[in-house]
């Protein structure tokens, strides 16, 4: 574990910004960026497409230090390089943001009212990796659509148990629980989700260091009591689909959340812009979801 970079997510302003989308969810990206499919032929086009989006993203001035603590990147993004560096040696070096890694292979079909994680049957091997390529941390994502006791413990139990793992390794991970927006029993399900995440930190060894991404709750600073924990190094949110300024205004009554904001960050980008266009509407999104992370 990189210690300056620990000190710079324990203490320093900013947020995450998530850069993760994935095989599922890169096309989708990459229309709303105004890249239609027909513009590329199989997957390695599409992530040569996404990763000139990123890399367009990160260079830009407006990606700054001074305002984004880190980015979470997805594998493939991490094997790639800009300007001859490997993304997450670009992302620290020259930029001074830390890099973090995506590492679950997507959603497991509903039950008990969530969808827990697929299997990561090649997860010690990408953490060899992520090593190997100087990442921080990991992210990994399942999500709660009902206040479903049983489905939460087995969510929140399913985290904790890829966390540990990932510990083990010398990585911070971030274990993202989403509840659903849609979820009918929202502030039920976030209540009860934080009671078995208490139970699990107590079970910590104590040197143990993880992140939470949480959907903004509906209880203004449900979290508080979570950011306070010795292990917990920073607690972000997610959007969730809601738009920016939604997502802005609410996260602003949550003292201490910090943003990681994917689809709500990049959502007015276009490829069209020219470069100043592109970089000024960037920077207005990076300054009003900085301005709701530090309340």
């Amino acid at each position: 574990m990189n210690q300056q970079q620990l000190t710079r997510m324990e203490h320093d302003k900013g947020f995450v910004a998530a850069l993760d989308q994935s095989g599922g969810s890169t096309p989708k990206a990459l229309k709303a960026y105004g890249i239609d499919e027909s513009a590329y032929h199989g997957d390695e086009e599409m992530f040569t497409r996404v990763h000139e989006m990123r890399t367009r993203i990160i260079k830009s001035p407006a990606f700054d230090k001074s305002k984004i603590l880190a980015a979470i990147l997805f594998e493939n993004t991490m094997d790639r390089k800009i300007d001859g560096l490997y993304t997450a040696d670009y992302l620290w070096e020259k930029k001074g943001i830390i890099p973090i890694l995506k590492v679950d292979k997507g959603l497991a079909p509903e039950a008990d009212g969530v969808q827990l994680m697929k299997p990561i049957p090649d997860l010690s091997t990408l953490l060899d990796r992520a090593n190997a390529r100087h990442i921080f941390g990991t992210k990994m994502r399942s999500v709660i659509k009902e206040a479903n006791p049983d489905g939460i413990r087995a969510i929140i139990d399913q985290q904790f148990a890829f966390g540990k793992e990932i510990i083990a390794k010398g990585l911070v991970p971030i274990l993202e629980p989403e509840v659903d927006i849609h979820c009918p029993d929202k502030a039920m399900a976030e209540e009860i989700m934080c009671g078995v995440i208490k139970e699990n930190l107590a079970k910590l060894p104590a040197d143990a260091k993880l992140m939470f991404k949480f959907t903004i709750p509906s209880v203004d600073n449900l979290y508080a009591e979570i950011m306070k924990n010795p292990h917990v190094v920073r607690v972000v949110a997610l959007s969730g689909g809601y738009s920016q300024s939604d997502a802005n205004e609410k996260l602003a009554r949550n003292h201490g959340l910090i943003a990681s904001f994917s689809r709500a960050l990049a959502q007015d980008l276009r490829a069209s812009q020219s470069d100043a266009e592109f970089d000024a509407v960037l920077e207005k999104a990076v300054d009003s979801i900085y301005k709701a992370s530090i309340t």
